[in-house]
């Protein structure tokens, strides 16, 4: 699995990438169809109390699958997006078993 991770409007963090590139992983281990993620963290200007931004989009067999999070935490973000990926890949999983 290729993972892409493009930092919007902020500096780079190797934390970051480490965090989401092991959640994905881990992600990857259960759904092994995924092909390659793609995902944009962005730092909202306007943004009163939050405006941390996590965009994901998970490349498979089919439509592709999108996320997207704002938190206070970046942190927080990464975790809410893989929780509705994990949501859209079960509903996923079992479409293409009823079949």
């Amino acid at each position: 699995m290729t993972i892409n991770i493009q930092y919007v409007h902020m500096a780079t963090s190797d934390t970051m990438n480490s965090y989401v590139t092991k959640k994905l992983n881990k992600l990857h281990k259960k759904y092994d169809c995924i092909i390659g993620a793609i995902v944009h963290f962005e730092l909202e200007q306007n943004a009163d109390v939050r405006g941390k931004i996590c965009k994901m989009e998970l490349s498979m067999p089919g439509p592709r699958l999108f996320a997207s999070s704002n938190e206070e935490r970046y942190e927080d973000a990464v975790k809410y997006a893989i929780k509705d990926l994990t949501k859209q890949l079960k509903k996923r999983k079992g479409l293409f078993k009823t079949h």
